[in-house]
């Protein structure tokens, strides 16, 4: 595996944050089916549920599924649609990959940026939940930061693409 190989290269650091970052969104994924499951079970008991819930789960699912964006990336599973390119050397096919890397990069430093200044924006209108009247603009910055590290991590593979040192 490329993080393996490359533990003493600069991207080590990456390689962390991406696993951190996906263990975190496993543990909140986590949470907030537990907290769903818990509220279905207190509205089935009392015919009340967790008050929130809904905001909770809806908080969760979404930091959950970014913490797993960078991951992602860093292990190569997102869709691949190689059919047209097989039939090229191993060196091409890893230019192309390396391109697109590079497209995937600038797509999630742009919402990232995006992202950052939506954070911005919510953090100084004040915006909160409908019943517990949480702030959400942490969670928009957690979105963010996440998109940093998987535009991050898709320019490390572009790196280790570009010089041949993906396997």
């Amino acid at each position: 595996m490329p993080e393996a190989q490359h533990e003493t290269q600069p991207g080590k650091p990456l390689i962390r944050l991406a696993n951190a970052l996906a263990l975190a969104g496993g543990i909140v994924m986590l949470l907030a089916a537990l907290l769903c499951t818990a509220s279905v079970l207190l509205r089935w008991l009392t015919g009340q549920p967790i008050a929130g819930d809904f905001e909770l789960v809806s908080l969760g699912s979404g930091i959950g599924v970014f913490g797993f964006l960078a991951y992602g990336s860093l292990k190569r599973s997102n869709i691949i649609v190689d059919s047209f390119t097989t039939f090229l050397p191993q060196r091409a096919q890893d230019m192309i990959d390396a391109f697109w890397k590079i497209v995937w990069a600038v797509i999630a430093l742009v919402l990232g940026e995006r992202m950052s200044e939506g954070a911005r924006d919510t953090l100084l209108s004040g915006t909160t939940t409908m019943v517990l009247g949480l702030q959400t603009w942490w969670a928009v910055a957690l979105g963010a930061f996440c998109l940093f590290a998987t535009g991050l991590i898709a320019l490390l593979w572009a790196g280790w693409l570009v010089t041949g040192k993906s396997e």
